[in-house]
């Protein structure tokens, strides 16, 4: 069992190495105690791909650089499920369905300009993007300032474990 990635890279702006931002995902998803088996999206789209779902789901106009979609996950089911497959009391079911952790989406070109504006390099803005749409599937927020400064900590941790710069 493990925790499967399904990356796509919908774009062509940009080169994207898809396997380094796969194991990153991972990691992070790791860290915050997804356990397998579970599935996660992360789709490295255009700006107008983008732009048209942060207009359809946040309200927004234009485009943004990372969305996250979190799943809820379904409630563990209780007592003995005779449709699960197993063959009496206390037999697991036959087949362990994955828990559907949500989808990241992430655009390169808008995460280009961040990284300008930022003075960092592109793949740095791509990690910190990656880790930031990974912690709003597992929940985390930041409307409000105390939120936006526990979950820029938490950005930094995993990114200092689980992160070497190309520029390194």
């Amino acid at each position: 069992m493990s925790i499967d990635i399904y990356a796509a890279d919908e774009q062509d702006a940009f080169a994207i190495d898809l396997e380094r931002w796969v194991a990153l995902c991972r990691a992070a998803l790791e860290e915050e105690l997804v356990r397998p088996p579970a599935e996660v999206s992360l789709i490295f789209c255009s700006e107008s791909t983008i732009a048209d779902l942060n207009e359809q789901f946040m309200g927004k106009q234009g485009p943004t650089d990372v969305l996250s979609f979190p799943i809820d996950p379904e409630p563990e089911p209780t007592g003995r499920v005779p449709d699960a497959g197993g063959t009496g009391p206390g037999e697991s079911p036959l087949e362990i369905i994955p828990q559907l952790v949500g989808d990241i989406l992430l655009c390169p070109a808008v995460a280009a300009r961040n990284a300008v504006e930022h003075e960092v390099s592109f793949d740095d803005e791509l990690a910190l993007l990656i880790v930031h749409g990974v912690l709003h599937l597992r929940g985390w927020d930041h409307m409000i300032d105390d939120e936006a400064e526990r979950m820029e900590a938490r950005e930094r941790e995993i990114l200092a474990r689980h992160y070497r710069s190309n520029d390194a």
